[in-house]
C-alpha cells in the first residue's frame, strides 16, 4: 500500500453515528453520505477490501479507483457518497419517491455535517420531503466545525433539528454520541417514515478527532474545545454492564485491526 491520494477526511469520533443509525435500517433502505462517509460505509456493510482499494486508487476498488475516498459507491448495500456539500439530499429524496411510486419497500437516509444545513439544497429538498411526506431521514452530524469555522460563527440557531418544524417534519436531537441512544432515536424516525408519517431531521452531537482532512494541524481549535473519543467510553460502558469482558473487548479490537490491515494491503 502506498500513500493515500488526495486529502482524506477521517471519521474518527463519529463511529457511533454509523453504528447507531445503520443498526436500525434494513437491506431495502437506501443511504447517501457526504465527503466524510467511511464510518457509515463500514457500518452499512460496504465491501471493506474494495473500499480500501478505492481509497488507494486501485483498479479493484468499488469504482476502479476513479472515485476516491469521497465517492464511495456500493449498490450491493444501497450506499453512495459525494464530496459536494449537501449533494446527497436530493438523490435520497428521489430514491424515496421512486420506492413509493414503484410500491417497493425501503426508506432513504441521507448523512451530512452541520455546516451543510446552511446550503440551499438542504432547505429546498426538505421542503419537498415535508410537502410530499417522503420517507427520508436527514442525519445532521454536528461535530461543531465546518472545515475551520465554528458552528457558532456560521449558524443562526443552536439546533438544526429545530428547523424541522419549518417543513412539517419531526426533529430530534441526541447529545450523547452514544450508539445506543442514536439507535433508539433512529428507530423512532424509521417507524415514522415506514408508517407514512414523513421525514425526520435527526441531529446527532458527535466528534471530529482529527482536522478537516489529513494534514490539518487544527490550530484554529482551542485546547479546551478538544473532543472526546467515544470508542473507549463505549467499551468501558459495555464492560461495566457485563455485556463484554475485558478479554472480549480486546479480541474484538484485535479482530477489527487485523481485518483493516488486510484490507489496506
Amino acid at each position: 500500500a502506498g500513500p493515500l491520494p488526495g486529502e482524506l477526511h477521517c471519521s474518527n469520533g463519529a463511529e457511533p453515528v454509523g453504528a447507531g443509525v445503520c443498526g436500525a435500517l434494513g437491506p431495502d433502505d437506501m443511504i447517501t453520505a457526504d465527503h466524510r462517509p467511511h464510518h457509515v460505509a463500514v457500518c452499512r456493510g460496504v465491501d471493506l477490501d474494495r473500499m480500501s482499494a478505492e481509497l488507494l486508487g486501485k483498479k479493484p476498488g468499488l469504482s476502479q479507483g476513479k472515485g476516491g475516498h469521497m465517492h464511495i459507491y456500493d449498490p450491493a448495500v444501497n450506499f453512495a457518497s459525494s464530496g459536494i456539500i449537501a449533494e446527497g439530499m436530493a438523490p435520497a429524496a428521489g430514491m424515496a419517491l421512486a420506492r413509493r411510486l414503484q410500491k417497493k419497500p425501503g426508506i432513504a437516509v441521507t448523512f451530512l455535517g452541520e455546516g451543510a444545513a446552511n446550503q440551499g439544497a438542504f432547505h429546498e429538498v426538505l421542503n419537498m420531503v415535508g410537502l410530499w411526506k417522503l420517507p427520508v431521514i436527514t442525519v445532521v452530524q454536528d461535530n461543531e466545525w465546518g472545515v475551520s469555522t465554528a458552528k457558532s460563527e456560521s449558524t443562526a440557531i443552536e439546533r438544526n433539528s429545530d428547523r424541522a418544524a419549518s417543513y412539517g417534519l419531526a426533529g430530534e436531537y441526541v447529545a450523547s454520541n452514544d450508539p445506543d441512544d442514536i439507535y433508539e432515536a433512529t428507530v423512532r424516525a424509521v417507524e415514522r417514515a415506514r408508517s407514512g408519517k414523513g421525514g425526520t431531521i435527526l441531529e446527532l452531537k458527535t466528534a471530529r478527532l482529527q482536522g478537516h482532512f489529513m494534514g490539518d494541524q487544527q490550530a484554529y481549535i482551542p485546547e479546551q474545545m478538544k473532543q472526546v473519543d467515544p470508542l473507549p467510553l463505549y467499551r468501558a460502558k459495555l464492560v461495566k454492564l457485563g455485556v463484554l469482558s475485558e478479554a472480549d473487548a480486546d479480541a474484538i479490537e484485535a479482530s477489527a485491526k487485523a481485518r483493516m490491515e488486510k484490507a489496506m494491503t
